[in-house]
């Protein structure tokens, strides 16, 4: 229901935005799903806080209160503060908004909106984005999709309407990068990459960071999977840094609209050049950093602490990532980071010896190639590096699992992985942890192994699991492939055969226009 509800709401959206460009029109649709958010959470607690002030057995009960009294207790901000709620002035609430859907100035109206919400709320202040007075729409449709956001939860309760609105950010989300394509990859990450990076690294507790964090699905799927281990939102504390100011922007609000407290430094800044954690030890570390960038150096950063293993060429930043990532984690963290195939196996410049001293220190715990075509804005094929500080098991070996073979297509251009796979992965790297409950671990051909240290360095370091894992069991013996040959060769000779027919009946037709051969 939800599924088809997602669907038919982006469609009309999508029908909406006429010929305005995708890159401009996320920005306008996501504005209003979260101005709508706030405004309904905003409206739920005072609901709620009505209700208390009306029951004699309620702390919040008022006696002998006028209407105008209670009234005034309504717009006691400390309420809503205490709730984590944010204050939304009386001109910017939904309603005010839907109000003058049809109005020809809705565009300066929600502008106007948004900058009072900012003034009351510190938090939010240069998130949102004020550009639709000026949006490049037909005349009439910004109204059409004002109307369109109110029916997003309505009929709903306060809780479940908030969650439908949650979900439905981030499928546009989605499908915005979609639309996108290239351009779209900078703020979002496919779901089941991230799910899988979770899913992993199992992130029950403490700090969560993420150094380039898009539009903010890693801290999402963190909480999702906490609430469904039988956890609380709010069991970790989420740090998160983006170099561009729009995405930085979304990141924000996704978290927002999600409830999710949040701390994304002070303004959007380079994690390389402007560290706004240095402190910071994080428990769990989930990152998709750009890959391969080659303008990421700064003669700053010529010797810098964070490059324990060794300077990372001015010319690829991923062994950058890699040690900025190592740098940040507590003395027990770990992290999951998608990074190009490349990065595997490549001895250029200073990236192998890079490699090898990581290797050799015994901080990669787990190496996983990932299908091609997961991706929105590239085809390079792309893999997840997991790094500990400390292993508590397994010291001294890799464990090496090769996906390749396990996404299933979900259009012309895309693959993904399913939660069947993603369950597989993820029990397997917990087997081999001796996680309690995970079950035995064993080396699986052509999908999962084991591999110490030593025979790792004797392969060079190199760290592509198709060269460990081997290939998967085939059952065929020669009698079946000597059956297999000779059907494919009886079927190649009479394809040949009717292609000789054609040839000869063509030059027949044409030789009785005048043609000779």
């Amino acid at each position: 229901m939800l599924e088809d509800l997602k669907k038919t709401l982006w469609a009309t959206a999508d029908k909406l935005r006429a010929n305005m460009d995708a890159a401009e029109y996320k920005h306008l649709v996501l504005g209003l799903i979260f101005v709508k958010y706030i405004s309904d959470t905003f409206s739920a607690k005072q609901a709620e806080l009505s209700r208390r002030f009306c029951d004699p057995a309620d702390e919040y009960f008022l006696p002998d209160s006028t209407e105008a009294q209670q009234h005034a207790e309504l717009e006691d901000r400390d309420y809503y503060r205490e709730a984590n709620v944010f204050w939304v002035p009386e001109d910017a609430r939904w309603e005010a908004l839907r109000s003058a859907a049809k109005q020809p100035d809705i565009g300066k109206r929600i502008d106007d909106a948004l900058s009072l919400i900012e003034l009351e709320n510190p938090k939010l202040k240069g998130i949102l984005d004020k550009r639709f007075a000026r949006a490049q729409l037909p005349d009439g449709k910004l109204g059409e999709l004002v109307d369109l956001v109110s029916t997003i939860g309505f009929g709903a309760t306060a809780g479940e309407a908030r969650d439908v609105l949650g979900q439905v950010y981030e499928y546009f989300l989605g499908m915005f990068a979609s639309a996108e394509g290239k351009r779209g990859g900078q703020f979002y990450t496919p779901r089941s990459i991230v799910k899988t990076l979770v899913a992993v690294l199992a992130p029950h507790h403490g700090k969560v960071y993420d150094p380039c964090c898009g539009s903010g699905g890693m801290f999402v799927q963190s909480e999702e999977f906490i609430e469904s281990h039988g956890g609380r939102k709010g069991d970790v504390a989420i740090f998160g840094q983006e170099a561009n100011p729009t995405t930085w922007r979304l990141a924000a609000m996704n978290l927002a609209i999600r409830g999710i407290d949040f701390n994304l430094g002070r303004e959007p800044a380079d994690s390389f050049t402007h560290d706004q954690f240095k402190d910071l030890r994080a428990d769990f570390i989930l990152a998709n950093p750009p890959f391969n960038i080659s303008d990421w150096w700064h003669a700053s950063l010529s010797g810098d602490a964070r490059w324990l293993y060794g300077d990372p060429p001015p010319g690829n930043a991923n062994y950058a990532w890699l040690q900025h990532m190592l740098h940040h984690l507590a003395p027990a963290g770990r992290a999951g980071i998608v990074l190009a195939n490349g990065s595997m196996s490549s001895s250029q410049n200073s990236e192998g010896q890079i490699r090898a001293a990581m290797v050799d220190a015994d901080v990669v715990e787990v190496m996983i190639a990932l299908p091609g075509q997961l991706f929105f804005n590239t085809q390079i094929p792309a893999c997840l590096w997991f790094l500990a500080r400390r292993k508590r098991m397994r010291k001294g070996e890799v464990l090496f699992i090769d996906a390749r073979k396990l996404a299933v297509m979900i259009s012309r251009v895309q693959c993904e992985l399913t939660d069947q796979v993603i369950e597989r992965i993820a029990g397997t790297v917990a087997a081999w942890r001796s996680e309690a409950g995970a079950g035995v671990y064993a080396d699986v051909a052509g999908y999962c192994r084991s591999v110490k240290l030593a025979e790792v360095a004797e392969h060079g370091h190199v760290l592509t699991p198709g060269r460990y894992v081997g290939a998967e069991a085939v059952e065929d013996d020669d009698a079946d492939f000597a059956a297999k040959m000779q059907a494919l060769t009886e079927k190649l000779d009479e394809q040949m055969a009717k292609g000789a027919e054609l040839d000869r009946a063509i030059q027949q037709k044409l030789g009785g226009l005048g043609y000779e051969f």
